[in-house]
């Protein structure tokens, strides 16, 4: 387990402390993109769904095998779903991130003081004004945002695992992952996909960015 992850588990059992084994599941979805859980609470977490990290699950008994808790995770206690946050297996590990940041919207309203300053109505990419920053490093094909830095004409490098994510102007940007301490200690804006948390690399991504940079980790 990342240490982000650990220490955000850490502050939602210390927080909610015994009131975490009255939470369950009232409902969960693992979709093709994004996996989502509605908690007993009323509240809902997202998080990536990881299917590429599945090449078996190509019919129904192998994609039943990927996820062996299928068609049982409907009343499932939200502790029992958390202790899967290191799993091995990626969409159980996406359901207790999902379920972590249900909970963390619990916690939002039971404590307003914690609650940090937030805009509705309002894409992070718009409020960027890209011409601030001299060289920046995009990790994830997030396409919107490609598409500014290329019709801005911005000098930028974007990291990707998946080089079929990018296309036309986009692949002459493109960095492969593994070569992400070439590009990302010299960025000053680096913009990082969500996806990096679930599959743990987001730690080292922001170890190697500069001191100065401005960082953005966006979706879920």
């Amino acid at each position: 387990m990342n240490f982000l992850l650990e220490d955000a588990l850490t502050r939602i059992q210390s927080i909610l402390g015994e009131h975490l084994d009255d939470i369950t599941i009232e409902r969960c979805v693992l979709g093709l993109f994004f996996t989502g859980v509605k908690l007993s609470t009323g509240h809902g977490g997202i998080c990536f769904t990881p299917i590429k990290d599945m090449p078996e699950a190509v019919c129904c008994p192998s994609s039943a095998a990927a996820m062996p808790l299928s068609g049982r995770l409907r009343n499932r206690a939200a502790r029992a779903a958390l202790k899967d946050v290191s799993h091995q297996n990626s969409l159980r590990k996406a359901i207790a991130i999902a379920t972590m940041n249900a909970l963390s919207e619990y916690i939002r309203e039971l404590q307003p003081e914690r609650r940090k300053r937030i805009e509705y109505g309002v894409d992070a990419f718009d409020v960027l004004t890209l011409a601030n920053y001299k060289k920046t490093v995009v990790v994830g094909a997030l396409v919107p945002l490609l598409k500014r830095l290329i019709n801005e004409e911005r000098s930028f490098h974007v990291l990707e695992q998946d080089v079929r994510t990018l296309k036309g102007k986009e692949l002459e940007h493109y960095v492969p992952a593994s070569e992400f301490l070439r590009v990302v200690p010299a960025a000053d804006l680096l913009v990082i996909t969500g996806v990096t948390m679930l599959n743990d690399t987001l730690p080292e991504l922001l170890d190697q960015a500069k001191s100065g940079a401005e960082v953005l980790v966006t979706g879920p």
